[in-house]
């Protein structure tokens, strides 16, 4: 296949997601613009890692992978895929995607055309901008999260309903901006504070609605550690913005 350049990368980590990354790989690409894949694989024993390889010699130029040794958690994952979108000038949208299909790869679409056409720096797939769009989650878990985007929200002062979502696309500016190697958190914390240096940057935020369906093949990654490291990291984000002076790069 003919390597036609693409200004859009989409990061999907993965950690034994056999079941559901070539299908993953497949709909993004069959998307009627073009978006470049670089898979994340963190060591994962089921074989994921050779589905990928195969998607590579199927596709090259557009499928790419990093892989490393072991479970280095979700925030790593995603700077180690950032840092390699800005080795390579041509990426000027990086978007963020669970392999798991809890994101509708066409999605992709409307966070492209809030960042390339309509100017924000920030698109966040929201489950929560329109109600609440959750598919297939316990009732239990949809009220721990939207509280929990609630409780960001209020500690934060992030103009922003989906404060975890982890179906994003941001701007290369704003990755440029952000220091990336102070990134303190690592599971679905790191998706509060990246949101919140954005906004404390000063960049345009904007929130496209979604469904978010719960994953059908593989397992879960969420873990109650995870949440609390959500919950409790949030109020060690805006205590230490306090005592500090943000660069302005625009206006919310």
């Amino acid at each position: 296949m003919e390597h036609t350049p693409s200004d859009s990368l989409v990061i999907i980590p993965t950690y034994n997601e056999k079941e559901n990354i070539a299908a993953i790989i497949d709909a993004v690409a069959a998307l009627p613009r073009r978006f470049d894949i670089l898979v994340i694989d963190d060591g994962s024993p089921d074989g994921t890692a050779d589905i990928v390889r195969r998607k590579i010699a199927e596709r090259p130029g557009q499928i790419h992978m990093l892989e490393r040794k072991g479970k280095l958690g979700l925030g790593t994952a995603y700077i180690t895929g950032f840092k390699w979108a800005l080795e390579h000038p041509e990426y000027l949208y990086i978007f963020e995607m669970d392999a798991d299909f809890s994101h509708n790869p066409a999605d992709l679409m409307k966070l492209y055309e809030a960042t390339a056409v309509n100017g924000a720096d920030l698109a966040i797939g929201s489950r929560y901008i329109s109600g609440v769009n959750v598919v297939n989650w316990p009732m239990g878990r949809v009220l721990m999260s939207y509280y929990a985007s609630a409780y960001v929200r209020i500690v934060t002062g992030m103009p922003v309903r989906d404060t975890t979502a982890g179906f994003v696309c941001y701007t290369r500016r704003v990755l440029q901006a952000l220091p990336l190697d102070n990134i303190r958190f690592k599971g679905y914390a790191f998706q509060i504070e990246m949101k919140f240096l954005t906004f404390k940057y000063g960049f345009k935020i904007t929130e496209v609605p979604i469904i978010f369906v719960n994953r059908v093949l593989g397992t879960s990654k969420m873990s109650s550690g995870i949440f609390s490291e959500a919950v409790f990291g949030v109020m060690r984000l805006r205590l230490g913005s306090m005592f500090k002076k943000y660069p302005k790069y625009g206006n919310n």
